[in-house]
C-alpha cells in the first residue's frame, strides 16, 4: 500500500505554517513527510473546509471529527486518516485510498500519563504507547517489552512554539519487521493522532 515507507528508518513530519496562527485561529492542519535527507515522500492536509470546517475547528479545537489525506509526490491519494468527534478516549481510524482498514489508534485510560492502543484491521492489539508526564513529547511504540519503533517532537524554535501550533516530529521505524501497515499506523500517529490529542498550548491573540 505504502512502499515507501519500506525502506525508511527515520522520517520528518513537518507542519506547513499558516500566517492566520500568528492571529489565534485554527487553521486545516498540513504537514509535509520527509526522508532524513530532506526529501519529499508524502504530503498530508487536513479535508474539512468552508466556514462550518473554520467554526468547527475555533470552537472543538482537537476534539472535532476531522479526516486527514495522505498524497504521494504525484498527489495521487494514498491513505486517510478519519478522526471521529469524541470528549473522551478520542480514536484515528486509517484506511488505504481504495477503502480498506489498516486500523486505528485509540486512546486508553490513564494517569498522569498518555495511552494508546494501536490496532490491526482485525481489531487485535498490535502495539502499545505511553508517554509519561516527563516525557509528555516523546511516544515509544512498544510490543513484547520492545521499542520497535517511536515519534518524537522536535523544537521548531522560540517564536513557533510560542505564536503558532506547527509541531515538528521524529518518526522513527526501529524494528525492521514491522509490516507496511504498521508503518503507515505509526506515521498517521505522527501526523494526525498524536498532535492532535497532544495539550493544545496557548497562543497570542
Amino acid at each position: 500500500m505504502l512502499p515507501t515507507l519500506a525502506g525508511q528508518s527515520r522520517m520528518y513530519v513537518q507542519q506547513v505554517f499558516e500566517m492566520a496562527e500568528l492571529f489565534g485561529f485554527e487553521t486545516r492542519n498540513k504537514y509535509r513527510i520527509r526522508d532524513e535527507n530532506g526529501r519529499d515522500l508524502l504530503y498530508a492536509a487536513e479535508q474539512q473546509k468552508g466556514l462550518l470546517g473554520f467554526l468547527g475547528r475555533q470552537v472543538f479545537g482537537h476534539w472535532r471529527s476531522f479526516e486527514v489525506h495522505f498524497f504521494d509526490n504525484s498527489r495521487q491519494p494514498v491513505m486517510r486518516g478519519i478522526h471521529p468527534f469524541r470528549w473522551f478516549f478520542q480514536c484515528l481510524e486509517l484506511r488505504s485510498r481504495d477503502g480498506r482498514l489498516i486500523g486505528t489508534i485509540e486512546r486508553q485510560f490513564s494517569i498522569l500519563t498518555k495511552r494508546f492502543h494501536v490496532h490491526d484491521a482485525q481489531g487485535r492489539v498490535v502495539l502499545e504507547v505511553t508517554s509519561p508526564f516527563w516525557r509528555v513529547w516523546t511516544f515509544p511504540f512498544m510490543r513484547g517489552g520492545q521499542e520497535r519503533a517511536r515519534v518524537a517532537k522536535k523544537w521548531s524554535g522560540l517564536g513557533s512554539e510560542l505564536f503558532t501550533d506547527r509541531d515538528n516530529f521524529l518518526v522513527e521505524y526501529l524494528e525492521r519487521s514491522l509490516t507496511e501497515d504498521e508503518r503507515a499506523l505509526v506515521l498517521a500517529a505522527a501526523s494526525t493522532s498524536i498532535s492532535c490529542i497532544s495539550k493544545p498550548k496557548a497562543k497570542a491573540a
